[in-house]
């Protein structure tokens, strides 16, 4: 008769015999602390760009053995992960009135998110006693970015000529309310736009994203994003999600060399 038992621990003393040899059992040894429990960090980080979930799995208490129990729980696990992650990303603004929820109900731009959740990177993984599992996981909000920006926005020249001054462009938004969004751009004061996601080298589009949102205009400018000499310009005013710069940082910008803006070069910096 075929038993499962590998759920039960049995400890079997073992005893030393001998004549004249007194036994010795070797100390128990200090048992590993116990992983903590929904100690992951979902949510977003605007700075590093990135979209962050936890995942939880039960062990298959109808497996053979402990090994394959814990398989079925990371399984679990991962699958859980996928599900927070598209919960998440439902609520993450595009632009101003428009959600990644949104653009899921067509069904050409869901199969292109599903497909970038499903390419997460598990980053930590924590096994508990009783063989269940919580994995850890993120996904660059760029690869959001490049599976909802449109073919058929504006195309924005950028500028190649002359000297490269600047390594990357540092936009100070403090005191409009501007708060983040995966596509935002900025405008001249007609509304024309200087810079947005279709300007993007198609790597930047997956990797880096339109732009890092920042608290400090201090980090922003130390940001390896914008490298050692960025470009620092006033944004005036906030239409809609799109801000607008002032005078002076237009000119900046259209005078200098922006081919950096093409590798996602840009932090925006909201308090």
């Amino acid at each position: 008769m075929r038993r499962s038992l590998w759920g039960l621990l049995l400890v079997v003393p073992l005893t030393a015999l001998g004549q004249g040899k007194e036994a010795k059992v070797a100390a128990p040894a200090t048992p590993a602390a116990e992983p903590v429990r929904g100690s992951g960090a979902p949510g977003i980080n605007w700075e590093g760009q990135i979209l962050r979930a936890t995942g939880a799995g039960a062990p298959d208490l109808k497996a053979a053995n402990p090994g394959q129990a814990r398989l079925g729980a990371e399984r679990a696990a991962k699958q859980d992960a996928f599900r927070n992650l598209m919960d998440q990303a439902k609520g993450i603004q595009v632009s101003a009135g428009r959600t990644v929820g949104d653009e899921l109900a067509r069904d050409e731009v869901k199969a292109r998110i599903e497909t970038a959740m499903r390419a997460y990177k598990v980053v930590a993984t924590r096994y508990f006693s009783d063989s269940g599992v919580e994995m850890d996981v993120e996904v660059p909000l760029a690869a959001l970015t490049a599976a909802l920006t449109s073919a058929q926005e504006p195309v924005i020249v950028l500028n190649a000529e002359g000297a490269a001054k600047y390594t990357g462009l540092v936009v100070d938004a403090r005191g409009l309310g501007a708060k983040p969004v995966l596509a935002p751009r900025l405008v001249d004061t007609t509304g024309k736009p200087l810079y947005g996601a279709t300007v993007l080298t198609q790597e930047a589009r997956g990797t880096a994203g339109v732009a890092a949102w920042f608290n400090s205009l201090e980090a922003a400018r130390k940001a390896s994003r914008v490298g050692d000499k960025p470009l620092v310009v006033k944004a005036a005013q906030l239409q809609g999600s799109d801000l607008v710069l002032s005078a002076e940082g237009i000119r900046a910008l259209t005078e200098a060399n922006t081919r950096f803006l093409a590798e996602g070069r840009v932090a925006i910096v909201t308090q």
